[in-house]
């Protein structure tokens, strides 16, 4: 099944097709422009450059949270529109397990953390061990002090990915065995959410729905007014 993946969950902006475990195309940028800019013309460069069409492709995946909650709604009502165009179902993925899936067919215990400001981190833990990513812990914000618990809870090395995890090192490395991923394995990327989108079913555009752990900062803004 051949599947056209968005990742837009934090600076950076990926697109991807991938196929049975393997990567057809791909496109990334780190340039700071907004995702509503970039993102279709990613995919469309993409799908000329490995001479596809949208018809030939099966499902799209895109990662449903956590993240900046400006670009998962771009990235879902992008793949929202696509469906409804092509008449094909999506896949939603966790932020935090497609970053794990960037250490699929390897062995390590991975933490999968994004910066989620007000001192918390959205993290999980997997196990990978040469296969697909295991998950250990549910996505959630979480403390530094309660993520340095958890990760000095596990008897082995803790390798830190996402965007979050040169921060996370730069507080943690002191806690146990804990590494920083290389940078080609740090960052979200689409064809790691294509991947983990292989095992999940395919469902209709409407049942697709955002994961943001948390209140949006107008709504808690709104909910203290009301209170006040």
């Amino acid at each position: 099944m051949k599947i056209l993946s968005f990742e837009t969950s934090a600076k950076t902006v990926s697109a991807a097709v991938t196929e049975n475990g393997a990567i057809l195309a791909f496109g990334y940028l780190n340039r700071g422009f907004t995702h509503s800019e970039t993102l279709l013309p990613l995919a469309e460069g993409i799908l000329s450059a490995a001479k596809l069409s949208l018809e030939e492709i099966d499902a799209f995946a895109v990662c449903k949270g956590p993240g900046s909650f400006t670009g998962l709604r771009i990235g879902i009502s992008t793949v929202k529109g696509l469906c409804q165009g092509t008449k094909k179902p999506c896949i939603g993925v966790s932020t935090l397990e497609g970053i794990a899936y960037n250490y699929r067919g390897l062995s390590a215990v991975v933490a999968a953390v994004m910066d989620a400001r007000r001192n918390q981190f959205y993290s999980a833990l997997f196990s990978v061990d040469r296969g697909d990513p295991v998950r250990l812990s549910e996505d959630a914000p979480r403390s530094m002090e309660e993520l340095r618990r958890e990760i000095a809870g596990i008897k082995q090395p803790v390798t830190l990915v996402g965007d979050g995890a040169l921060l996370c090192y730069e507080q943690l490395k002191t806690t146990g065995d804990v590494l920083l991923a290389p940078p080609q394995l740090q960052f979200q990327n689409a064809a790691s959410v294509g991947f983990a989108a292989e095992k999940y079913p395919a469902i209709p555009c409407e049942e697709l729905m955002p994961s943001y752990l948390r209140l949006s900062q107008a709504e808690r803004e709104r909910l203290a007014k009301e209170k006040g």
